[in-house]
């Protein structure tokens, strides 16, 4: 694994093509079409982005709000308005000199409901593995029994049944050329439209199942553990130029100038697929959707401008919290849920208690070990193990062992269940997504050392069949059909365990401070120091100068400012423990989870509740009990999406309503939050000036001009009302005292024109001399731009502000505050001037002042 002090793997010569200076995040979907986008360009090109960055563009299922379910590469989405209407748009952003990003799809289309929606699926349903479309889609023919006239030629599982066959055969009805089961209609098989059901089902190459049996039948892969997602095999060239052509074509036409590409680790071959991709384009601008763990860095040799930018968000993010006191919160937390009903004095963490070290190394972990890496270790386990969420990936992995031992006596005589056993060992213990095998070529350094503390993980004792399933994972037992596919494979199932294991399950089980619990986190770390974010800023700058940043996505758990919010909870660890208890209290606490537990009333609930309150406050019930309804199921202790607990779900819905009910309560909660405003304030302005001046191109989440405090989807993917915010912006030029939203699309427009008008130089830190130096972050872009923001306000404001704290501007033309128009000579001038007047942040410019 590269650190950020090592060199790094030589980068591609050839620049991208067509470097944004800036991108805009536009959620298409019936609510907000092609047409409605269009007519924001004006206020988008005011705002100062070159770019606008749109959701997926392909005909979806209908109703769909983010476009993620493909049905059909061959058009743009009619329900967006269609190729007529994103051309209008393309002709109204180079009327106002913007360019156009699309998000593109390349690892799996829908599996529709009705089916027919989706052309080449129905055709494999229809015709089996004879269509010629059988290999567009990842399904192991191998894994279900084929028809009864053709049982060795296999059939495709379709968990779509709400019980077992038997029990709703009665519904099922032969209807022309197709049977219907309520609103899914299937083809059938040519010629066996007059069988009695019994025989026409056993007829088909498909097999109508109970969809509880997904977790451990499926036989074709999906996006993560989504059924109606089923891939696609982009590594196929004619699949490629079939899946493609139309945005390609739209490419070639001027239309579209750069791509974002969606979950590059489901593909078989990530970089072979960027290879392709750049020659179709002649090096379009195209960034990859990578989740990149702890130090891990994008592969060098990918042909792409970088990563989303999740790995920017954490270090953002990072910098702007307080590493001691989120350790101490930490504590406080587990002491919480051990006290059940105890009051604010027990919530606070004491001597012997996790992360309780007066000054903790913020390049550590908190505690060794870690409850956060323990509930990770468990979220993986859970999504490998018997009945786990993909343990039928896992098996059709173990088939694949079988049948290579079954052909090389070499690696024969490795039971199925041992190696079951071994696959989940490796699988729940890899340290980051997945690895890079590519077949024919050398295991890349970091996934070989990513295998290597694989297997160290592993607390049992290793034998040969661990050692046989490891090396198969590294492709390091010679070339093959099996061996192939087993090593492309286990990386793709590598990245499902990742992203469902930890980040959809394990961030969901421990919630210290929720903020850290995003896309990319590291909640056993939380906290960046200042020294690290800017080694972070050489890296990127050095190796991917073009690299998104993000701070909101459609993907994020919680956007920018909500996070901004809860990151002050840090900083007072002891005061929110004090007041989550009292409000627990205040509500009527249950009892602590466990034989005759309150349901909905267990302290780790409450804890979730009240942090997720502040973070989006305000906000209606409804908002909420949707947020905290999503965290329970994806937790998967209480409750789950497949196995609903009703009482508890219910219970917790009531708890939700009760506080807004509770005329003591809320006054309280509104209260805490309007206390926490000045330094989340400062943690928002920070955020966002940092976002719009570090290297790489920022990419702004629609909305988050002004402060925007969503939760999870689907709360973070509602239409923007830009007609509102452009009315604003005709009056942001001025700040308003009280008045963040103007504050922060000031702040947002100026930033913007500024890298509009400018290219901004060579990342440099300057570091603030005196007794709060440590509470502020600056750096220099070139010569002629600096930043320069207030970190960790709270504790800030209790050492008394920033006292004698000078800030050595460097030598030459004096500087400008771009934001107020302020004017500083250059040389030493004290923060506290620099800031004057509760600023928590400067963009400063030379502007030919002397």
């Amino acid at each position: 694994m590269t650190h950020a002090a090592e060199p790094a793997q030589s980068r591609p010569a050839a620049a991208p093509v067509g470097v944004p200076s800036a991108s805009y995040r536009l959620q298409l979907q019936p609510g907000f079409t092609l047409r409605d986008a269009t007519a924001a360009v004006p206020y988008l090109a005011a705002l100062g982005v070159s770019h606008l960055h749109l959701s997926p563009l392909l005909a979806a299922v209908p109703g769909s709000t983010h476009g993620y379910d493909t049905v059909d590469h061959g058009r743009i989405s009619e329900q967006l308005g269609g190729e007529e209407a994103l051309r209008a748009l393309a002709a109204e952003a180079h009327r106002h000199r913007l360019r156009l990003i699309a998000d593109v799809v390349p690892n799996h289309m829908a599996v529709p409901v009705p089916e027919h929606l989706n052309r080449p699926l129905w055709e494999v349903l229809r015709n089996g593995p004879d269509s010629p479309y059988a290999d567009w889609f990842d399904i192991d023919w191998t894994a279900q029994p084929g028809p009864v006239d053709a049982p060795g030629r296999g059939r495709v599982l379709l968990p779509l049944l709400g019980d077992r066959l038997g029990a709703v055969l009665d519904q099922l009805a032969v209807d022309g050329g197709t049977l219907r089961y309520h609103d899914h209609v299937l083809p059938l098989r040519p010629g066996t439209e007059s069988l009695p059901l019994n025989e026409l089902l056993a007829r088909q190459w498909y097999r109508p199942a109970w969809w509880r049996l997904a977790r451990t039948e499926l036989n074709y892969r999906r996006f993560f553990t989504v059924n109606e997602l089923i891939a696609v095999r982009v590594e196929r060239p004619e699949v490629f130029e079939a899946t493609h052509g139309t945005l390609l074509r739209l490419h070639r036409d001027g239309v579209l100038d750069g791509f974002r590409i969606d979950h590059p680790d489901g593909l078989a071959d990530p970089r072979g697929y960027l290879e392709r991709l750049a020659r179709a384009t002649g090096g379009a601008y195209t960034v990859v959707e990578k989740i990149l763990t702890g130090d891990e860095r994008l592969p060098a040799d990918w042909p792409c401008a970088g990563t989303t930018g999740y790995d920017a968000l954490r270090r953002i993010d990072g910098v702007l919290t307080d590493h001691a006191g989120a350790c101490r919160l930490a504590g406080a937390y587990e002491t919480f849920l051990a006290a059940g009903s105890a009051g604010p004095n027990a919530a606070a963490p004491g001597p012997g208690e996790p992360c309780a070290a007066p000054d903790p190394d913020p390049g550590q972990p908190c505690a060794d070990p870690h409850p956060a890496l323990a509930a990770a270790r468990r979220g993986r386990a859970d999504m490998t193990g018997p009945g786990g969420e993909l343990s039928a990936e896992v098996e059709r992995l173990v088939r694949l062992a079988v049948r290579l031992g079954a052909a090389h006596p070499a690696h024969a005589d490795h039971p199925p269940d041992r190696l079951r056993a071994a696959l989940g060992r490796l699988l729940t213990g890899y340290p980051a997504y997945r690895p890079y095998v590519r077949p024919g070529e050398p295991l890349p350094t970091a996934s070989a050392e990513q295998l290597r503390a694989a297997r160290a993980a592993d607390e049992s004792p290793t034998d040969a069949t661990d050692r046989f399933v490891a090396e198969l994972a590294a492709g390091a037992l010679g070339r093959g059909p099996e061996q192939d596919e087993f090593a492309v494979r286990f990386g793709q199932t590598a990245a499902a365990v990742a992203a469902k294991g930890v980040e959809d399950t394990a961030f969901y089980r421990w919630n210290a401070l929720l903020s850290l619990n995003e896309v990319g986190g590291e909640p056993a770390r939380p906290g960046v120091r200042p020294e690290d974010f800017h080694a972070w800023c050489h890296y990127v700058e050095r190796h991917w100068p073009h690299t998104m940043t993000v701070l909101s996505t459609h993907d994020t758990k919680r956007s920018a400012d909500a996070r901004a919010r809860l990151a002050v909870l840090a900083e007072q660890p002891r005061e929110w423990a004090a007041e989550a208890a009292a409000w627990s209290t205040a509500a009527g606490r249950g009892t602590a989870a466990g034989p005759g537990a309150a349901p909905g009333h267990d302290p780790d609930s409450d804890w979730l509740l009240w942090q997720t309150l502040v973070a989006g406050w305000p906000l209606t019930p409804e908002r909420l009990v949707t947020a905290v309804l999503k965290a329970a199921r994806e937790a998967k202790l209480r409750t789950s999406w497949t196995t609903q607990d009703v009482r508890f779900e219910r219970a917790l819905a009531d708890r939700v309503h009760g506080v807004f009910g509770n005329p003591g309560l809320l006054p309280r909660i509104e209260g805490y939050v309007a206390a926490l405003a000045p330094y989340a304030r400062s943690n928002t302005l920070a955020a966002a000036l940092l976002h719009l001046t570090v290297p790489g191109v920022p990419d702004l989440y629609q909305g988050s001009e002004e402060p925007l405090h969503t939760l999870v989807d689907p709360d973070n993917r509602r239409p923007v009302d830009l007609g509102a915010l452009a009315v604003r912006l005709t009056d942001s030029a001025t700040a308003r005292a009280g008045d963040l939203a103007r504050e922060k699309l000031h702040l947002t427009t100026t930033a913007l024109h500024l890298r509009r008008t400018r290219e901004l130089g060579a990342h440099h830190p300057l570091t603030a001399v005196g007794p709060a130096a440590a509470h502020l972050l600056a750096f220099g872009r070139g010569p002629d731009v600096l930043t320069a923001v207030t970190r960790l306000p709270y504790r800030l404001a209790r050492t008394g502000g920033w006292h004698d704290t000078v800030l050595h501007l460097p030598a030459g033309k004096g500087w400008t505050d771009e934001l107020t128009d302020r004017h500083f000579p250059s040389g030493p001038v004290p923060v506290g001037e620099l800031l004057a007047g509760d600023r928590p942040v400067v963009l400063l410019t030379r502007r030919g002042t002397t």
